[in-house]
C-alpha cells in the first residue's frame, strides 16, 4: 500500500520540488495543506505516514511550529511523525524539543540523507 506525506505551508515550487522527489523515491502521494485548521482535518479523515511543515507558512508567513505542535498536542494525532522544513539548526532542535523527528532544509530535498530521513516513513513495505 503507497504511502502518504502531507506538506504543509510550502509555496508551490518547494511543495512541487518536495512532491516529485518523494513519489520519484518512495512512490508515496503527497498532498498540501496551508495552516492548523486544514492540516488538523485532513489528518482526521485521510490516513497520513509523514507530515512535513515549513517553518514560515506560505500563506501568511506565520510560524510553522505552531502547526507541528498543534499536531503532536492532539491526544488524537499526537502520534502522527512530523518534520520542519528548515536549514536552520536551531529550528530544527525547537522542533525535535516539541515532539517532532529531524528535518530536513529546503536547499537539501535532492540530498541522499533527505531521503535517509524520509525512508523509515515513507518506504513502502513491499520493498
Amino acid at each position: 500500500m503507497s504511502k502518504t506525506l502531507l506538506d504543509c505551508g510550502n509555496c508551490g515550487p518547494d511543495f512541487h520540488a518536495i512532491r516529485q522527489m518523494v513519489s520519484n523515491h518512495f512512490g508515496a502521494s503527497v498532498v498540501q495543506s496551508h495552516g492548523v485548521e486544514d492540516t488538523l482535518e485532513l489528518l482526521r479523515n485521510q490516513s497520513v505516514d509523514l507530515v512535513t511543515v515549513n517553518r514560515k507558512l506560505d500563506r501568511d508567513y506565520s510560524d510553522g511550529l505552531d502547526v507541528a505542535v498543534a499536531i503532536k498536542s492532539d491526544p488524537e494525532l499526537g502520534s502522527t511523525p512530523v518534520m520542519l522544513v528548515t536549514n536552520y539548526d536551531e529550528h530544527q532542535e525547537t522542533a525535535m524539543a516539541a515532539g517532532c523527528v529531524k528535518g530536513f532544509g529546503k536547499l537539501a530535498i535532492k540530498d541522499p540523507e533527505t531521503r535517509n530521513l524520509l525512508e523509515p516513513f515513507l518506504q513502502s513495505e513491499t520493498e
